[in-house]
């Protein structure tokens, strides 16, 4: 337990001078003046002792033993039936002649704060593809590019300039199988349209090596996967194109996930002193998750498992 910032003696100091008293037969007044403490704080530290020991010298937890239970009063009901007619708080304490504060608190405390919480919570929907091909997911995610290692290793200097404003981004482009997990990732310029367009081609050949048709991509919003030639370049592979419901990320969660594994496991794992020393540690990592890396969701077995066709560790 940390120790109060004025407090006059450690529980080791408590002890030296309880056994002055106790032991050696000094007065409590002598002990009290060589500990630096009044002589009735000295007694209050003799009392505590005599009754529990050693151990009754350390400082106690400032917690209560028990809580007023506070219950639900009638004020409090009423408060909760109002609100589940999806009043508004204003609205609530002028019906009621209360304090807008007030009702706000027993909200919080009823936890209906926000009218969103008065709403059923909506049923997880889990699915997964039950052969390779049946569904790619298809993101983005920018990466600052990098000259030499920065403050986010290094920690921030003071007075220091920071030497790596300005010099861009690069993306990474990821594709994940839904029923394998396999994925393929490309570090491109940007997320254009000219570059998702280079990365689907390379991604379905990819697949293709692997045995992997794709049917259907999926894939969010954004400007380059919406554009016409994207839509074509799918609708010449007699692939179906799916999106994403606007700002409901979950619905293409696989790839999102990716992603997230991707940050934490390879691309700020380590210090990298560039750009590129990042990428030529992207290829290895991306081998060893499609081939020896085991996934919860696959049984504790890598992605390569469960195709027919599977290619080299860095294929």
């Amino acid at each position: 337990m940390n120790m109060h910032k004025n407090a006059r003696l450690t529980p080791r100091g408590r002890l030296l001078m309880v056994r002055r008293v106790e032991e050696q037969g000094w007065r409590v007044a002598d002990a009290a003046l060589a500990a630096g403490l009044s002589e009735r704080r000295a007694y209050i530290w003799l009392e505590r002792y005599r009754a529990g020991g050693e151990i009754a010298l350390h400082d106690r937890s400032s917690t209560p033993a028990r809580y007023r239970d506070r219950g639900l009063s009638e004020r409090d009901g009423e408060i909760e039936r109002l609100r589940r007619q999806r009043l508004t708080g204003e609205q609530i304490a002028r019906q009621l002649g209360l304090p807008r504060s007030t009702v706000g608190a027993v909200l919080r405390r009823l936890g209906l704060g926000r009218l969103k919480a008065l709403d059923p919570v909506p049923p997880v929907v889990r699915y997964e593809r039950q052969r390779p091909g049946e569904l790619l997911h298809l993101d983005t995610k920018k990466l600052g590019r990098i000259e030499g290692v920065g403050h986010r290793i290094t920690g921030r200097q003071p007075g220091a300039i920071n030497r790596h404003r300005g010099i861009g981004w690069e993306a990474l482009h990821v594709a994940v199988d839904d029923a394998s997990r396999l994925a393929y990732t490309e570090l491109l310029p940007d997320e254009k349209k000219e570059s998702a367009l280079a990365f689907l081609g390379h991604a379905l050949d990819w697949f293709a090596r692997h045995g992997v048709a794709v049917e259907r991509v999926m894939t969010d919003n954004g400007s380059a996967y919406r554009s016409h030639d994207f839509r074509h370049r799918l609708a010449q592979a007699g692939i179906r194109h799916i999106r994403t419901r606007p700002y409901t990320p979950r619905t293409n969660g696989k790839a999102e996930r990716f992603i997230q594994t991707s940050l934490r496991e390879w691309a700020y794992a380590r210090a990298y002193s560039s750009s590129a020393e990042r990428s030529q540690a992207m290829q290895p990592w991306i081998g060893a998750y499609n081939h020896t890396r085991p996934h919860s969701a696959l049984g504790g077995k890598p992605p390569a498992s469960r195709l027919n066709n599977p290619l080299g560790f860095n294929s």
